[in-house]
C-alpha cells in the first residue's frame, strides 16, 4: 500500500489506521505499536491511544493515536462506525459471540424470508439496547465480563443506539451475513442476539469486521506488522 504517515514527528502527533487481527485486543495492538515506537525511536514515555474498543473476535478498522494527536481520540469514539459480519441463527452464547460455549439451543425451520425482513426493520433507528454481560462496561469499578467470569449477574439498564443502516448481504440459515452502519455505543453482539429472539429463535455472532469510522477506511490501513516495518524504517530514516 501507499505510505499514508505523516513525515512529522511521532512525539508531536499521528493518527494511523491499523487491520487489527484476529484474537488480538484493542491494546494488545496498541502497546506493541507502543513498543515499537520506544524502542525504535529511543523514547523512555509516549502517549499512543486507540479510538474505540474492537473485541478480540473481531477485525478490522482501529484508529490509534500518538503523541498529542492523542487528544483527538474522543472526537474519533464518537464518530459512527460501520461492520460487516455473521450471525448464526439457532444458538446462543453467554458472551453473545463465539467466544463462548452455546449456552441454548433453538429452532429455525420456522423462520422465513418475511420474518426476517420484519426483524430488519426492527432495528433500524433510534432503538434501546441492553449491553452484554461479557463487556467492559464497569460497575463498581469492575469490567461487566469479570463479574460475568465469576457468575455474578448485574442489573443493567437498556441505552439508546441509532442503527443508521442494517442490511442482509447473504442469508443461508442458520448463518445470515449483514452489513451495519451504527451509532457509538452500539454493540453488534447485542444486535445478533436480539435479532434472534425477535424471530423466535436464538442467536450469537460468529464474525465481525469494522469497515469504517466516521470517513476512514479500512481500505486504508496498515497490517500491524507491516505498521511495526514501517515504523523501524521510519526511524532510520526520519525525513523518507
Amino acid at each position: 500500500m501507499e505510505d499514508p504517515l505523516p513525515s512529522r514527528s511521532f512525539i508531536e502527533g499521528t493518527c494511523l489506521l491499523v487491520d487489527k487481527p484476529y484474537g488480538w485486543t484493542s491494546f494488545d495492538v496498541v502497546n506493541k505499536i507502543r513498543i515499537g515506537l520506544k524502542h525504535n525511536l529511543g523514547l523512555k514515555n509516549i502517549k499512543v491511544g486507540h479510538a474505540g474498543t474492537l473485541d478480540p473476535m473481531a477485525t478490522g478498522l482501529l484508529i490509534i493515536c500518538s503523541g498529542k494527536s492523542t487528544k483527538k481520540l474522543t472526537d474519533y469514539q464518537g464518530l459512527p462506525k460501520e461492520y460487516t459480519g455473521t450471525m448464526r441463527l439457532g444458538t446462543t452464547t453467554p458472551s453473545y459471540d463465539a467466544d463462548t460455549e452455546p449456552d441454548a439451543f433453538f429452532p429455525t425451520e420456522h423462520i422465513t424470508a418475511d420474518m426476517l425482513e420484519a426483524a430488519r426493520q426492527q432495528f433500524l433507528g433510534n432503538i434501546e439496547q441492553l449491553p452484554p454481560m461479557f463487556s467492559a462496561i464497569k460497575v463498581d469499578g469492575q469490567p461487566l465480563y469479570k463479574k460475568a467470569r465469576q457468575g455474578i449477574t448485574v442489573e443493567i439498564s437498556p441505552r439508546p443506539v441509532t442503527i443508521f443502516e442494517f442490511e442482509f448481504t447473504r442469508v443461508a440459515l442458520p448463518e445470515i451475513d449483514f452489513r451495519v452502519k451504527c451509532s457509538k455505543g452500539t454493540y453488534i453482539r447485542s444486535l445478533a442476539h436480539d435479532f434472534g429472539q425477535a424471530v423466535r429463535s436464538g442467536a450469537h455472532l460468529s464474525a465481525l469486521r469494522r469497515t469504517k469510522v466516521g470517513d476512514f477506511d479500512l481500505e486504508n490501513a496498515w497490517d500491524l506488522e507491516n505498521l511495526v516495518d514501517h515504523i523501524e524504517s521510519y526511524a532510520a530514516h526520519p525525513n523518507f
